[in-house]
Formats: structure tokens, sequence, C-alpha cells
């Protein structure tokens, strides 16, 4: 399906259009249109991939899909919701939500103890098209629900007025069009070594390379269901690696590290004479099967027979090493007889690369028989339902090959082993699969938090959350004995809904290992031992004793503490306990994407220790369509995003709070306002006594959002306490000398300067990065302070490496919030 149906927004009276179109061999003849779920009758909605309704009324709301079929089968796309609404009835309220934003520790809290500030937003959601908007299939802009109108309100702070920008009303505007990306980094899965400059395909189009680190970045062509991505190592090191990458739909970027197979030495094979190579007999491990090739089995890609001396090399995944789940390739999905796409629960993959011995020429192979051990299939049920797949390099779906039947070994007749054995021809496809279609399907409710408190309102969006698929032992839900499928979301306003494989009599037939990441950060999970609790999981008991939440440091606390286990245990229809997530059966994707924040559900969180932010113009770094173009915008422009960060040294026995304080610096549009503050806490030197170093943020100077003139933010760094300014960077002090005005440096407990325009590096003691990410932006910036290099990255400090400024600070810092309070008080041109 190359062209799905979008989401329309109409008045009760009015057109619509939805737009499908499928490609294949051969080429689809029939489209069929579906309303919630029921087909829709009528030669004109078979014709082609076009449904035109005419003359709205309210009972014609709802989704809206559509299926192609040819003689090779069928696809469906993903569905459409069409919204009618009465003739006047407002589609975006002209009130705000509430969306509240923490303000800083000094400022006071409110009757209920709270410092959080109600600043308001708009929802992105569709407005009604006009009666001349085009009812064909080209591309629709549309009108959003977004920011009409903004205002400046003063918050008693401290002695002192803080500003903060809150929207006063809503309206209907042309919908942001934000560039969506997927960034990332391809390395081999062995040994870490990157992909330098391997191709990469979207489809069969070449769209580019990996840099020398092994990172890419993808924009995502408009209207992708599934980005269906692959790497190719030039130097044929590495097998192929076909992955279906998750992107957030809304814009920016998420961020992906992918894994690659390293190719298995070749072995040399008599193309002449029978041959049969072990599948999965690494690490000591019971073959799970073999490849038998016959005499005269390869092939030129002319069809002529070579009876050579052929190099082979055949790579398995193996299911039972849970190390190679990740560099397994594609999702593991397949389009079923009426065009869902539906999931495969694997035994393992293969891939094959069969080369002459002399030239290194490609060649083909078939008929060729794979032979199974039926021993190696733990569920009865399965051995009924084996497949064989091939992969679709271009759809990234698996494509049936042939049935694999019971047969005994009739080559050994002391062994009592049977076999499930099939054939097939290798021709292009070289990545094959040992697969079941799996019926029993849930899904798994997730959100992710900034932080431990789990506020509602602090929920992060666009994190990616991974969930793979566990057989476990019997009587061992710990221990599994192999991986089954693996999938990916990412995460929206209200959470992510991941598929996964469950079952309603044995609640611990299926686990799940579930880990998020955001902008390659890890998450931790919540903490199950050394006393579960039920309200910090998120799910209530006794349910959730039946899942048996643990955290991957459940029994050593030594490991990471980035993921949690689950059983995947069906909700019982009858149990009013399991009716609230965070299971949902399949059926009910769309009462797990809406469930409200008070129901069952499992957590990840930030660890954002002793660090603050504060935007006077309210922006969710993790939903771009929340940016309000504002002179007073941290980010002047949604489309990049620099993030500057300076690095101090404090010299003294203790860590210290740093803050900085950004206001306008020479645009006359915003000179001595606020733009926004950031505090950071150094961290120790491990090398050096008494010595810390904090990376502290503070707002680049350049361009605002009317892209007109420039502003060199003045930027004040002070830190907590009685801390006296010792040096400044040399290189830095001549170029602010060189680029006046200079800002004034005359209280030696700070620093102050106009922001260069320039980027500098390290050796000035500042770190510029430009990303389409701002957290990535800012976690790339951070580690390369930490190294004190340009282009390093380090998680431990070296405070003496690459410093702007110094401090000497005493023992004993006075209290953080009568500092502040003096600091926040202070006039504009202090």
């Amino acid at each position: 399906m190359v062209l799905h149906p979008s989401a329309k927004v109409r008045e009760a009276g009015q057109d619509v259009t939805f737009c499908c179109k499928a490609s294949g061999t051969p080429a689809p003849q029939k489209y069929y249109w579906y309303h919630n779920g029921t087909l829709l009758e009528g030669k004109a909605q078979r014709s082609s991939g076009r449904l035109a309704l005419r003359g709205l009324a309210a009972g014609q709301a709802g989704t809206y899909h559509c299926k192609a079929s040819s003689d090779a089968g069928a696809i469906r796309s993903a569905p459409a919701q069409l919204t009618v609404l009465a003739q006047g009835q407002p589609s975006c309220r002209a009130e705000p939500e509430p969306s509240l934003v923490e303000l800083p520790s000094e400022c006071p809290q409110d009757a209920t103890g709270s410092r959080y500030y109600n600043v308001g937003r708009c929802p992105a959601s569709p407005c009604p098209g006009g009666p001349a908007e085009s009812s064909g299939c080209g591309e629709e802009v549309g009108q959003c629900c977004g920011v009409r109108r903004m205002e400046l309100r003063q918050v008693p702070c401290a002695g002192s007025l803080l500003p903060v920008k809150v929207v006063a009303e809503c309206g209907c505007g042309p919908c942001a069009q934000p560039r969506v990306l997927v960034q990332g980094r391809v390395t081999a899965a062995d040994t870490g070594e990157p992909l330098r400059f391997g191709h990469i395909f979207l489809g069969g189009r070449k769209v580019g390379f990996t840099g020398y680190q092994g990172s890419f970045t993808i924009e995502v062509p408009p209207d992708t269901q599934r980005l269906v991505t692959r790497f190719v190592d030039g130097q044929q090191r590495l097998v192929d690696t076909i992955k279906v990458l998750p992107f957030d739909r809304r814009g920016g970027a998420v961020y992906q590290e992918v894994k690659m197979l390293r190719k298995k030495e070749p072995v040399e094979l008599d193309g002449g004479r029978s041959n049969a190579i072990l599948l999965g007999e690494a690490g000591g491990r019971e073959p799970v099967g073999e490849l038998l090739l016959p005499a005269g089995a390869f092939l030129r890609p002319s069809g002529e027979v070579f009876n050579g001396t052929v190099k082979a090399s055949v790579t398995f995944v193996d299911p039972r090493d849970m190390a190679m789940a990740s560099a397994a390739s594609s999702d593991l999905s397949f389009a079923n007889a009426e065009g869902e796409i539906v999931p495969l629960r694997t035994y393992g993959m293969f891939a094959v690369d069969f080369r002459e011995g002399d030239s290194g020429a490609a060649l083909q192979a078939g008929p060729v028989q794979v032979r199974m051990d039926a021993g190696q299939v733990w569920m009865p049920e399965h051995l009924q339902k084996m497949k064989l797949w091939s992969l679709n390099p271009e759809s990234g779906l698996w494509e049936e090959e042939g049935v694999l039947r019971l047969a005994g070994d009739s080559r050994r007749k002391r062994e009592e082993r049977t076999f499930l054995v099939g054939n097939l021809e290798i021709r292009e496809r070289r990545l094959f699969n040992l697969d079941v279609p799996e019926d029993r399907r849930c899904f798994v409710k997730v959100r992710a938090y900034s932080n431990e408190k789990f506020n509602p309102y602090e929920q992060l969006e666009g994190v990616v959350i991974s969930l793979i698929n566990l057989e476990p032992q019997p009587g061992f839900p710990s221990n599994p004995r192999a991986w089954g499928r693996f999938d990916s979301v990412v995460t929206g306003a209200n959470g992510a809904c991941l598929p996964a494989f469950c079952d309603g009599r044995r609640p611990d037939a299926y686990t799940a290992l579930v880990t998020a990441t955001l902008g390659g950060e890890e998450l931790e999970a919540v903490a199950s031992s050394p006393k579960l609790n039920p309200s910090a999981v998120g799910v209530a008991q006794p349910y959730l004793g039946k899942l048996g939440y643990r955290r991957s440091d459940h029994k050593d606390p030594v490991l990471k503490k980035t993921a949690f286990q689950i059983n995947v245990a069906k909700p019982d229809p009858n149990n009013v306990d399991e009716s609230n997530g965070p299971i949902y059966s399949y059926r009910s994707l769309r009462e797990c994407e809406e469930a409200p924040v008070s129901a069952n559900h499992l957590r990840f969180y930030r660890v954002e220790v002793d660090k603050y932010e504060y935007n006077v113009v309210p922006f969710k770094e993790s939903d771009l369509t929340s940016w309000t173009g504002d002179y007073l915008a941290w980010w002047p422009n949604p489309q990049e995003f620099r993030a500057c960060f300076i690095k101090v040294q404090l010299e003294g026995p203790q860590e210290y709070m740093v803050r900085s304080r950004n206001v306008g610096g020479s645009h006359p549009r915003t000179r001595g306002q606020l733009y926004g503050l950031r505090d950071s806490r150094s961290v120790r030197d491990p090398l050096l006594d008494n010595t810390s170093g904090a990376c502290v943020e503070f707002k680049c100077g350049g361009m605002l959002f009317d892209q007109s003139l420039v502003d060199r933010t003045l930027v004040s760094i002070v830190p907590q306490g009685s801390c006296r300014r010792t040096a400044i960077n040399g290189l830095l002090r001549d170029y602010l000398s060189r680029h006046p005005p200079l800002a004034d440096n005359n209280h030696t407990g700070a620093f102050s300067m106009l922001a260069p325009l320039d980027p500098l590096g390290h050796n000035y003691g500042i770190y510029t990065v430009t990303d389409q990410n701002p957290r990535l932006a800012k976690e790339i910036a951070i580690g390369r302070c930490f190294a004190g290099t340009s282009d390093g990255f380090s998680r431990e400090m070296r405070a003496g490496e690459g410093t702007a400024v110094t401090f000497s600070c005493q023992e004993r810092p006075p209290g953080r919030e009568s500092f502040f309070q003096r600091l926040l008080s202070a006039p504009a041109e202090a």
C-alpha cells in the first residue's frame, strides 16, 4: 500500500474524498472500501482507490479503510477517521486545554503545595475543510487547531516578577508541516564496529549512505505508514539488514540503534555433489535444522547449472540466543488473505550467500530442501502451522514459500527423530524464515514520564518503546528459552500500545521484555525489589501479581535498571480487575490508545538529577507541533535546533548548582527580556581532587523566529553559594573582546557574555550542536562537553579539559533558594 487514506473533518452536508493506492506484480485490479469494518457495496467502490461521499450525514462518521487485491493476494490500508460535525459546531474550542509547566524552585507554592503553572495548549486536531476544498487525491495541507493568541503574564517569584507566555486563544489555521526524520547509528552486532559508508535503501530506491561513524538521517516520505529501510555493507562483511523503523508522525527525529549480523565464514562445496549445511549449531546448541542441496542445485543467473567449487555462507539468526533479537531483520509480519498485516512467531531465520569459488559471481540454487527438527518446536500446536517464508525487501513483509510437513528421518535409522520438511528455490531473495502465524495477540499499554513523580502532564512523547516476545522455560518465567518476535512503537500524547503475543489459559505462556529510549538515552523502569509498589508500577493488584512484573535488576542489583519483564496474561473478560489495562485484547486497540491516564499502564521515567529548564514561551521538545513563533522562544526555528553549552570548572569539596540566565542582548525587540533559565549540578571529576565540572545550556546567539535580525543573548553564569571567579578561558576572552560590545563582568561571583554567533568549540569551552531533534542535539553537546573535546563523547566528567570559566567555591554554600531569590530579583542590567 503506497497511499493510505488520511483523517478528515467535515461539517454535515459537505463532501469528502478518501484515496488509496497499492502497487504489486501483477498490478492490483480491485479496490474495496470499508466503513467501520463493513464492506461498502456498489460498483463505484470497487473500480479504483478513490471513495467520494457527497452530502455527509452524522451516521457516516467513523473509520474508513480500503483493500486492494490481485491474483497475488491482498493488502489493506491503515484506517482513516472521519469526523462529521453538526453545522456551526466548533472543532477547535477557543478556550485552551490545561497544560502545566514547573516554575523555578524559588517560586512560592500554591495552596496545594504545587509550583506548576497552567500555560494552556491547543490540541493539534484537524478542522473542517472549507466548501471550496479540493476533492481530488492530491496532497491536502488542511486546517488544524492551533495557537491564535498568546499573552504575557508576570508571576510573583522570589520578590520579583517571572515572565511567562500563556495561550490565550485557540483557532483554526494551516496545519504545521514539520519534517519527519529517523536518525541513528548502524553497527556490527558482535563488535560494535560502525557500518562506514554503507548503502541505505527505502524500498527499492537508494537514498544515501551511512557516515564514517555509522550515523544516518532519513527523511520520512509523506503518507508513509511503514518505513522499510535496507542497510547494505558495500564490503559484504555484514548481512544485509532490513528494518521497519518507528517514527513520529507529528514531526521531529526519532533515534534508532541498528545492529547488523556478521556473515558466517563461507565453506567450500562441490557443486556436483549433494551437500548439507546445519542451521543453528553455533554455541554448542542442538541444530534447529539443515539445508540439503542436491547435486546440480547451484545455478548461474542464466539458468546454467554450476558444478564447480562453491563458496557458501549461511548465517542463522537463532531465537535461542537472546543477543540476536536486536539484529534480526524486518518486524516479523505478513499480509494474510484479507490483506491485514499480522504477526509471525519465528523459530529461526537464515541468510544465504552462494558464490563461484574463482570469480566470486553470485549463484542461485534450487530446488533445495529445508529440514527442521520437530523437537525444537516447544508448542505442539505450532507443528501443524509451520511454514517457510522469504522476506520481500521492498515491503518488509514475509511472503510464504511453502509448508513444512512432518516426516521421519530415513537417513538415521537408529534415531527416532521427526523433521518438518519443505522445499524452496533461492533466487533474488536471500533471507528466509521458519515461522508460524500466531493469532494469540494482545496490546500492552506503556507510558514514559520525565521523572519519578509520574505526573500525567509530564509524559514524554517521541520515546521509542521496544518489546521482545519471549517464550519462558516452564516454571521459570525469568529464564526464557527463546525469543519469538519484536516490535517498536513511538509514544504520543497518550503513551503507546505495543503488540505482543499473549495467552488466556496460561498466563506465563508468553512473556515480554520491554525497554525505552529517547534520543539514544535509556529510560529507567520502575523498581520491583525489595518491595513491589503497585502505585509506582502503575498497575493495581491482583492483576499485577498475575503479570509477574520484575525489573531487569530484580535479582541482581548490579544489572541495569532499564528494562522490565512481564507475563503477557490475556485479560479475562469476566474479571473486572482485568478490564482496565495494561493488557488489552487484540480487537481492543482503540480502547488501549484512548485509555485515560488513570487506567492501568506500565511505566518508564527519565533520570534527570539536579537539572531544571524554564522557557518563558512554553515548548514541549518531544512534540514539535507545540512550537509557537515568538520573539522570546528559546528555539527560534522548529525545523533545526541548535544547542549551546558552556563548561564551568568549580574548585571546592562539593557539587554545586550552576544557573544560566538568558535575556535578550542586542535585538531591539527582546533586549533585557528573559528567554529562560537553566540549572545544572556540577559533576565530580574522578581524576582531580576537590574539582567538579558543570555543562550548562545557554540560549545560542543568532536569528530570532522572524529571521530578520540576530540577537546575541546576554548570558549570565552564576554558581550557587559563595563562589569567586578565578579564571576565564583566554581564547574565549580574546574572542569576546574582538566582537563587542562586552558584557559587564564586574561581579566576581558570576560570568557574563554576549553569546557568540560563531560555533567556536572545546578550545573556547563552548559546545554547539545542530540537529533536527532538540533532545539529541543536547545529548551530543553534553557528551562532548563532559569529554572536553569537539568530536568525542563521554559520560565521565573531565572538568579540567575544554573549560570556559573557573570558580573557587567555599565549603559550605548557602541555601539554593535564598541565592536564586537574589539572582532573580537583580535588575536586567546587573
